[in-house]
C-alpha cells in the first residue's frame, strides 16, 4: 500500500502497490488485485480511484 506523511496533511505519498484499475464498459472503474487478478471493488461515483494505476 501507499506510505503516509506527516500525519494530518490529509494526502498519499507515491502511489498505491499491487493494485491497478480498468473503466467497465458501463463507465464505472473496478479495482483489480495485481497478484491474483481478481476484482476488489467498484468506485460508484464513476470518477478513477486516486493513486491506483491504469490498465491499458
Amino acid at each position: 500500500m501507499a506510505t503516509n506523511g506527516k500525519s494530518g496533511d490529509n494526502r498519499r505519498h507515491g502511489m498505491v502497490r499491487e493494485r491497478s484499475q480498468t473503466q467497465m464498459p458501463s463507465g464505472q472503474w473496478v479495482k483489480r488485485d495485481t497478484n491474483t487478478g481478481r476484482f476488489m471493488d467498484v468506485k460508484q461515483d464513476g470518477t478513477p480511484f486516486k493513486g491506483v494505476r491504469k490498465e491499458k
